[in-house]
Parts: structure tokens; C-alpha cells; sequence
């Protein structure tokens, strides 16, 4: 398959009073069109400021996005515009990504409108009695506000919204993490539908290393602003080779009785990632960390086929 979105080098940093803070840190990957790359770490390691920068919501510091081939970095005007009509993003907090003053049948409506996709009134209300039946929200809820339906309905006004452009590409930022479990699996099932109906391609972020396993291609793991290993998603689980990663999935739990796993324990401080200091940024919390690992940043270098690894131990320490 062809690559979609390639992105190289990218950076973003936010000026605090007390230095640069540096949430997202020379990020580098490429994904297919028609895959899904999960995108995993703890609250606050830059995952969703991440996907901001990708669709324009937040101008990158550094570095270059690469759309379909083209540079797409330094949009202004109707360039960016445009631009939108290929990449949407779907929010995490359903209520709050959406106007509470607008009916349904408007929220999905705005973006056609925006465009100017359709020349008439009766073509685009068509298209958004499609977009309802499509993302599986009845006819009758078309004029309810946001505060009258559930949660799982209003992301489904979410998914309806970022379909209604037909983007390619589209950032799910935590889509079902403020929903009950069983909600959240109709979303993820909606969403793999839609994927295979459309062609679209995904980037899901996530805490929720069992979800990111359930609906992605490839996986990578961000810790404060970098990514410390990428590779396919069965791998990630059978040959996790970072010392964060093998921590996060210690920490998923087993539906079995009497199951006993050994879960990796984290301690020490988290580092700064404001002005943050040479070494690997791991190293304050990781138990094999050595004088290099506080001194020099390590590698993000190819260990296995297409399995990809920040880590100046990685080979000793998993016999490579």
C-alpha cells in the first residue's frame, strides 16, 4: 500500500515561564493508507498534541508533515482550508467537542456548509440523513440537543461530523475513554466498520493498551514527548522490548482467576519535560539504567524487522 502521512523530525514546544516545554520531540513514522497506527503512553507524554499538530490545530515548532506525498507543514489561508476537507479528528470529551446550542442535524450540517459542499439545501440535508444512518443515530434525534442523548450518541454525532467532508485520514484522540465499556466496544466496532467501508486511515490514541490492540496495525509508545518504540501490534505484545513498554503491559489487567503475572512496578521521579536534560528520559524511572542512559539520548533505531526501539540496553538486555 502506498503511505498516506509520513511525518519527520517533528516538534512542538510551548514557552512556560520556567523554560520550553517540550511535548512532542522529533517524532518520525510513516502510515499506509488504510491502517490504523495506535498511539500509546501515559497522560501527558504529548500523544494528543501529537495528533493536533498533524491536522493543523496546533502549528508544529519543527520538522515536516508529509501528506500524499506533499509538504503540508506550513499551510496558511485556503491551503489549510482545504486541507481539513482531507484530515479531521474526532474529539475525547463528546459533550464538550460539540456546540450545546446546536441541534444534531446542524452540528453534523456545519462542516458541509462551511465547505460549501452542496449547492442546495435539500442535497445537504441528504447528506446528513446518510451520515445519521451511517454512524447508526435515528432520524428522530435529528433535532435533540447534545444534553438530551447519552454519551455513546454523542460521539456517534462526533464520528458523523469527521465522516462528513470524506476525509482519508482521521485522528481518534481517546475516542471512547469517557465511555461506558460497553459503548465504547459499539464505537470501536463503528469505527472498524467505517474503516472498511471507506478505505480511511486512523491514528488512535489511547491509554488503553487493550483497545489500542483490538483496532490497530502498528503501534508506538510515546513517553514525555518521544517515542520510545514502534513496531506492529501482535509484536508489541510478543516481544515488547523497551523497559516502559513491558511496564504498561504488565499493568493490563487478565479476566482470568487466579492468574498471576508479575506486573513491572515504576519508581523514581518523573522527568521534566521542560528544558529536559541529556540521557534518556526514562532513565530516572527505569530499573536498568546505567550512567549512559543520564548522559546521552539513545537512538531510535531499527532492533528487529520493522520493530523500532529508543533504548541504549535494549539489545543486552533481551539477548539480541
Amino acid at each position: 500500500m502506498s503511505v498516506l502521512l509520513e511525518v519527520q523530525n517533528l516538534k512542538k514546544y510551548f514557552k512556560t515561564p520556567y523554560g520550553m516545554l517540550h511535548a512532542v520531540d522529533g517524532i518520525n513514522f510513516h502510515l499506509e493508507a488504510g491502517k490504523t497506527l495506535g498511539v500509546v503512553g501515559e497522560s501527558g507524554c504529548g500523544k494528543s498534541t501529537l495528533g493536533r499538530v498533524i491536522v493543523h490545530l496546533l502549528e508544529s515548532t519543527d520538522g515536516k508533515i508529509l501528506f500524499e506525498g506533499k509538504d503540508i507543514t506550513n499551510l496558511r489561508g485556503k491551503d489549510l482550508k482545504n486541507s481539513h476537507r482531507e484530515m479531521q479528528m474526532i474529539f475525547q470529551d463528546p459533550y464538550s467537542s460539540i456546540n450545546p446550542r446546536m441541534r444534531v442535524s446542524d452540528i453534523i450540517r456545519e462542516p458541509l456548509t462551511t465547505h460549501k459542499i452542496f449547492q442546495t439545501k435539500e442535497k445537504c440535508n441528504d447528506r446528513v440523513e446518510e451520515l445519521m444512518e451511517i454512524v447508526g443515530l435515528a432520524k428522530r434525534v435529528s433535532n435533540s440537543y447534545p444534553h438530551e442523548l447519552d454519551g455513546g450518541r454523542r460521539q456517534r454525532i462526533g464520528v458523523a461530523r469527521a465522516l462528513a467532508l470524506n476525509p482519508k485520514f482521521i485522528v481518534c484522540d481517546e475516542p471512547v475513554s469517557a465511555l461506558d465499556v460497553s459503548i465504547q466496544a459499539q464505537i470501536l466496532n463503528l469505527l472498524m466498520d467505517l474503516q472498511d467501508q471507506f478505505g480511511l486511515t486512523y491514528m488512535f490514541i489511547t491509554h488503553d493498551l487493550s483497545v489500542v490492540k483490538h483496532i490497530s496495525n502498528d503501534i508506538c509508545v510515546m513517553y514525555l514527548g518521544i517515542m520510545v518504540e514502534l513496531c506492529g501490534a501482535k509484536e508489541l505484545f510478543e516481544k515488547k522490548l523497551h523497559p516502559y513498554t513491558q511496564a504498561l503491559v504488565s499493568a493490563i489487567p487478565v479476566p482470568k482467576i487466579n492468574f498471576e503475572r508479575e506486573q513491572i512496578i515504576l519508581s523514581g521521579e518523573l522527568a521534566s519535560p521542560i528544558n529536559p536534560k541529556p540521557g534518556c528520559r526514562f532513565a530516572p524511572r527505569c530499573m536498568h539504567a546505567k550512567p549512559v542512559c543520564f548522559e546521552e539520548i539513545p537512538i531510535f533505531e531499527e532492533i528487529l524487522p520493522d520493530h523500532f526501539v529508543a533504548c541504549h540496553r535494549v539489545r543486552e538486555l533481551n539477548g539480541l
